[in-house]
């Protein structure tokens, strides 16, 4: 199955500390919060220097998709990221400090609670790439920089598809986001 998660109409909602916007694209029980999400995908926009919001007993993946990147103060130590389109795994519960390098940036992230299994895993690819979905998994791709195509369902910049059986093919024109994620067990009667 696959469902196209447009990025037309996706609400920005304020960061828990207020310091930016994210637009979530697909959480982990659909309809959790900040506080109560499995795994959650979003883009958040960083307009300002200034703390991230901490989430308890949560890990992430960032990856800078525009902008020129941001000095990092994760934990008490310095994280430069200064190359886009690079995933940045780190956690998201210890406190981290952003400074902007030049100007605002968005940024892709996921985030996950500790212990998950499998772990969310991400990739930033480009052309032609095929896939299989192993079984407890799902696969979310989001168009980057450029139009892409996954299972005949065109993408433009910040479409996402969500796939959660079978296997595909991604034609990624640009830059494309790649994320593996745990899925739930079926119900015991099914």
């Amino acid at each position: 199955m696959i469902r196209l998660l447009p990025a037309a109409g996706r609400a920005a909602v304020a960061w828990k500390n207020g310091g930016g916007v994210t637009r979530e694209i697909a959480a982990w029980p659909p309809g959790a919060g900040m506080d109560d999400f499995v795994w959650r995908v979003s883009l958040a926009e960083v307009g300002a220097d200034g703390p991230f919001s901490a989430f308890a007993e949560a890990d992430r993946t960032l990856t800078v998709v525009e902008g020129a990147g941001m000095d990092l103060t994760v934990g008490g130590e310095r994280r430069i990221l200064d190359t886009r389109l690079v995933p940045q795994d780190f956690p998201g519960d210890v406190p981290t400090d952003c400074r902007l390098l030049d100007g605002p940036v968005v940024n892709f992230n996921v985030m996950w609670r500790r212990g998950l299994e499998p772990a969310p895993a991400v990739a930033v690819v480009r052309g032609r790439v095929p896939f299989a979905l192993r079984p407890g998994t799902a696969m979310l791709v989001l168009a980057l920089d450029a139009p892409a195509e996954v299972s005949g369902m065109h993408l433009e910049p910040y479409d996402a598809a969500l796939l959660t059986d079978g296997g595909t093919v991604l034609h990624a024109a640009g830059a494309a986001a790649v994320v593996r994620l745990p899925t739930p067990p079926p119900p015991a009667d099914a």
